[in-house]
């Protein structure tokens, strides 16, 4: 870490000790180097932008919002803003003009900053939300203002260092909107101190400093981006390689080899899948077979060191052998050869994925977190990982379960609040200060939290088994990497069914190497494709019990997308709305029950 006299009391103490003890090092930059800022330079653009933007009535207190690709700019217009005192918060791109019209709303900010392709989606919902300037950092569109045009907005008797000394730890850093899985998505409010408490506590488990490398692919307007990269880069001095293409996070790896790498799920799942491919094209047997032999030794390994039982001499001689000959040449070719730390987050990943990442020799942790804890509250150690779990709480967080099994936290990274809604803010934080999470868990004797599943989603069968949706869905998933989308049903139902839609990219590649042609909806129907999907299905059903087992599911020919009727912009769910547009679909297959 970034060494200190005294702990930072605000993101802005954080920044200018960070850029003042390492002003030559690189801290941000693109995957091809064609833009790269020092910490020095980084400053010197925060200090004019943060003119910029009080020359257009910024204040201490206001909004500002952002709707930008993962891009240098963003840390550069973000951490300007917060040196104000202001509240910048970002806009998922894939929003609807309706959606962002009523996060604008809500969150009543009168700069707007944004790229040239979603000045259209914006003009759409600005409407009467009050927003009074738009900036457009990469083209200069009619009615709208340069980033050379925010510069000349400086006022020249700005006092940058008052603004910044000013910052209070209870002022507020940004704006979370959550995906709004059940009706309008809510505004987090963390503040200051929400934040430092969340980046030393976390920092206690995964030390991070000025040597790590990390990409930034995931949404800003996700906390686990701006904690994980934005902040945590800010309080440690780690190097952020920004990456505009989501799509290319895996392919972009090798050139940039960073140390440490946080992922969603669905990302482990095309990794291994990709891994699973090349061995079953590796055309020389002898290969194939001692690859398959690495691989499984790792994974014994794996489990064996998850389960706290003792590893043989013998398999660690093995494991030696393996990881010389194969395990560290797949995470080179991978470009995670470097990665002393990575994470999953943001759903549960399937057991069966996670021992094989580990497998590889690849220390990923599975963690837990919520916007309304600024983030990460469970976490397992990289030294002390346990498939299953989330591992156990960060340092200064209070966790316990209700009589209901819903797990509370409590502690000082719990959210200020929900924006202007102070009905739902006393829903959720009880008057003893716990944190309602609407997640079920289980912690173990060591302070281990299984997570078992959302409290309004689990499915309760007809004959009034209780069971895990989210779990079934993730042994689907692993089975099968090719779905982009998966449901399970069964709630007052005789036995479980699923609907599957597929991943679009997947089923082209899949469609390509058979040499089948359609459209997506025509290849989701294709009896090849079908009888792929259906394979998979068994296979995940031997991984469930009996009563989890799907019976019957039906492959959609739709594509699921974030932001669209059946998934948030964060991947999540929605349930509700799932059951209400494919209620044919689904009694179909209980037709003949």
């Amino acid at each position: 870490m970034t060494p200190r006299d005294t702990p930072p009391s605000t993101l802005c103490e954080a920044f200018q000790t960070t850029a003042a003890a390492h002003p030559d090092r690189v801290a941000l930059r693109t995957p091809d180097d064609s833009v790269r800022y020092t910490w020095r330079r980084y400053a010197e653009r925060v200090e004019k932008l943060a003119a910029g933007l009080a020359g257009l009535g910024v204040r201490r207190g206001d909004t500002v919002g952002l709707m930008l690709t993962n891009r240098p700019e963003f840390h550069l217009l973000d951490t300007a803003a917060f040196h104000l005192g202001a509240t910048p918060f970002s806009i998922y791109n894939s929003l609807t003009s309706e959606q962002i019209s009523y996060v604008l709303g809500n969150a009543g900010n009168k700069v707007m900053i944004c790229e040239e392709q979603f000045v259209p989606v914006l003009r759409d919902a600005l409407g009467d939300t009050g927003v009074e300037h738009l900036v457009c950092i990469d083209a200069r569109p009619e009615g709208t203002l340069s980033l050379d045009d925010l510069e000349a907005a400086a006022d020249p008797d700005f006092d940058f260092a008052a603004a910044w000394t000013a910052v209070q730890p209870e002022d507020l850093l940004t704006l979370i909107y959550t995906s709004g899985t059940t009706g309008p998505p809510k505004g987090v409010e963390l503040t200051h101190a929400n934040l430092l408490a969340e980046l030393a506590s976390t920092t206690v488990f995964l030390p991070t400093g000025p040597d790590d490398r990390i990409v930034s692919y995931l949404p800003d307007a996700h906390i686990a981006n701006r904690w994980g990269s934005h902040y945590s880069s800010i309080y440690t001095g780690m190097q952020i390689t920004t990456l505009d293409d989501l799509k290319q996070a895996i392919a972009v790896l090798p050139t940039v080899r960073p140390t440490l790498f946080g992922a969603v799920p669905q990302v482990w799942y095309k990794l291994k899948a990709a891994i699973d491919k090349t061995l079953a094209d590796e055309p020389s047997p002898v290969k194939k077979k001692l690859a398959l032999w690495a691989i499984d030794v790792g994974r014994t390994r794996a489990r064996l060191r998850s389960d706290g039982r003792p590893v043989p001499k013998l398999l660690e001689l093995q494991h030696g052998l393996a990881d010389r000959l194969v395990l560290s040449a797949i995470r080179k070719k991978l470009g995670l050869d470097e990665v002393r730390a990575a994470v999953t987050g943001a759903a549960a990943i399937s057991p069966e994925v996670l021992e094989f990442v580990l497998g590889l020799g690849i220390p990923c942790s599975e963690v837990w977190g919520m916007s309304e804890t600024s983030c990460v509250v469970t976490m397992n150690r990289p030294d002390a990982i346990r498939i299953g779990t989330v591992g156990q709480a960060v340092p200064g967080v209070e966790i316990t379960t209700a009589d209901d099994g819903e797990l509370l936290v409590r502690g000082p990274l719990v959210m200020h609040g929900y924006r202007n809604d102070p009905a739902k803010t006393a829903e959720a934080i009880d008057a003893d200060g716990w944190l309602h999470t609407g997640d079920i868990a289980e912690i173990d004797a060591d302070g281990y939290v299984r997570l078992v599943d959302r409290k309004k989603e689990i499915i309760v069968n007809a004959a009034g088994k209780n069971m895990s949706p989210a779990n079934i869905e993730g042994v689907l998933r692993a089975a099968c990497p090719m779905l982009g989308g998966a449901v399970a049903i069964g709630n007052d139902r005789p036995f479980v069914v699923a609907l599957l839609a597929l991943d679009a990219d997947g089923l082209a590649v899949f469609a390509q190497e058979r040499g089948l042609a359609g459209s997506h909806a025509e290849l989701a129907q294709h009896p090849v494709v079908l009888e792929f999907v259906g394979r998979a299905v068994e296979t995940a059903n031997t991984k469930l019990s009996r009563v989890e087992q799907v019976k019957k599911f039906t492959v959609l020919t739709t594509v699921w997308e974030p932001s669209g009727d059946e998934l948030t912009p964060t991947m999540k769910l929605k349930r509700k709305p799932i059951d209400a547009k494919y209620t044919e679909e689904i009694a179909k297959l209980y037709v003949d029950a």
